[in-house]
Order: structure tokens, then C-alpha cells, then sequence
């Protein structure tokens, strides 16, 4: 065997890993979604939540936000060395308002992570950062829990001026682009500074740009804000489409 050919491992190997650490509800099923948020050299270390037998509903947001469950899932990932953890879970991180949100950001770092964000704080941050204090709501959840997120933005001193749900109890991964375009484009006010679609389970990411084209005003995503959240404290670019998001980064 001619070892010459082997000359190519002298190079210093690939690319240096940056980790982040993923703690998602036990019926996430959009990891593919996950990495296109991200850049290359970033890998994301998933942990999930305890099975719940319950439909999505306020019930099941309170139960996969448990904060000893969070703890737990953050000491799973810890191993690999991620630069931040993130609790990926609209509901779960809004359900029980700010305060709480806070804690479950506490509880993370308390848990060993070095830097902490939340799918709602992150949502918290950008809609500071852009200033938009009038907004439109896109959910799949049932009118119930969608009132817990109108709650949770009211704390934020930002008004909801159209909001629509799907009523889905399961099976969100599944809604097909159209179908959630075309709720997003009919829940949009035209007085409405921004649109949040939440749930981090709901498929969003090929919508964002043609839909902010549509309607001239920001697309804000679950994964868009968590991911975009989580990059923003390792000091890296943003990956992905949202023009206005783009601007804070």
C-alpha cells in the first residue's frame, strides 16, 4: 500500500465542533427543520422531555415545562459541551407567563449550562429589538392555550391584534405549507407590526421569506427565534430566511 496517499491527515481535521444543546418536548418532530437553522460548524445535542399521555393542550404545556425535567435533560447534553442549552417549546415556556419563563432559563444554567434561552424569551428579545409593540398570532393549538400566549405577550406590554389557531391536539408536524400559509396570511391585521407563528413542532421554514414578501412586515418563527436566540450568544452569524431578523442579528 502506497502510505503516501495518506498525506491528506496531516490537515488539522474537520471543521471545529460547536455544540448546542436541545431540550424539546417528547413529540418534537421537526429535528430536520432544526439544522437548517444553523451553521456548519454548529451541532445540535437533542434531549426530550418525559412522555406525557396527553393531547396538546395547557395541561401537556405545563407538564413538558416541569423544571426538574428541564435539569435533567440539561445534565444529559452536558457531556458533549454545548456553548448554550435551549428549551425549545413555545407553550411549555409561555404557559405560566414571564416569570416563569425566567425560572425555567434559571433552572437550565442552574443544571450546569453555561448560557440559557427559551423559545418565548428568545421571542421576548426580537420583539424588543424591533421595536413591535402590535402583533398577529398564528398557533395550532386549541383557543385555550392560545390565550396563554395572548397573556404571556400582554406582559410584554405588546397588543395582539388578530389571532387564529388550528385546534390541533396532535400531529402539528404534519400541516402541510399550504395550509398554514393560508392561515398565516388570513390572521395577519394590517395594523399588526409583526406576525409570530408559535409552536416549535409546526413546519415554517421555506414560508418565511415569500410571506414576508407578501405582506411587507416580519415573519417570527418558534425555530427561527430559538436558533437565532442561541446564535446570537455564541457570537455567530444568523442562518436562514426572515429579512428583519437578519437586521438585528
Amino acid at each position: 500500500m502506497d502510505l503516501t496517499k495518506l498525506d491528506f491527515l496531516e490537515v488539522d481535521g474537520p471543521l471545529a465542533q460547536r455544540g448546542i444543546g436541545v431540550i424539546a418536548p417528547f413529540d418534537l418532530a421537526l429535528e430536520r427543520e432544526l439544522w437548517r437553522w444553523v451553521p456548519m460548524e454548529v451541532s445540535l445535542h437533542l434531549a426530550r422531555t418525559p412522555y406525557e399521555p396527553v393531547p396538546v393542550s395547557t395541561a401537556m404545556a405545563r407538564m413538558v415545562s416541569d423544571s426538574r425535567h428541564l435539569a435533567a435533560a440539561t445534565r444529559d447534553v452536558m457531556h458533549v459541551e454545548p456553548e448554550v442549552v435551549a428549551y425549545l417549546c413555545s407553550s411549555g415556556s409561555f404557559v405560566n407567563g414571564i416569570d416563569y419563563e425566567r425560572s425555567l432559563v434559571k433552572a437550565i444554567c442552574d443544571a450546569g449550562a453555561p448560557d440559557a434561552v427559551t423559545t418565548s424569551g428568545a421571542l421576548a428579545e426580537v420583539l424588543h429589538q424591533l421595536d413591535v409593540r402590535r402583533i398577529s398570532v398564528l398557533t395550532p393549538y386549541d383557543a385555550e392555550l392560545t390565550a396563554k400566549l395572548h397573556d404571556f405577550l400582554t406582559e410584554l406590554n405588546v397588543e395582539t391584534l388578530s389571532s387564529d389557531h388550528l385546534g390541533l391536539g396532535g400531529g402539528i408536524w404534519k400541516v402541510n405549507y399550504r395550509t398554514i400559509a393560508e392561515r398565516i396570511i388570513a390572521a395577519n391585521h394590517p395594523d399588526a407590526e409583526a406576525i409570530f407563528v408559535s409552536c416549535t413542532n409546526l413546519p415554517t421554514y421555506d414560508l418565511i421569506e415569500p410571506l414576508e414578501a407578501i405582506l411587507g412586515k416580519p415573519v417570527l418563527t418558534a425555530n427561527q427565534l430559538t436558533m437565532w436566540a442561541c446564535l446570537k450568544r455564541m457570537n455567530l452569524p444568523k442562518v436562514g430566511p426572515g429579512e428583519w431578523l437578519r437586521e438585528v442579528t
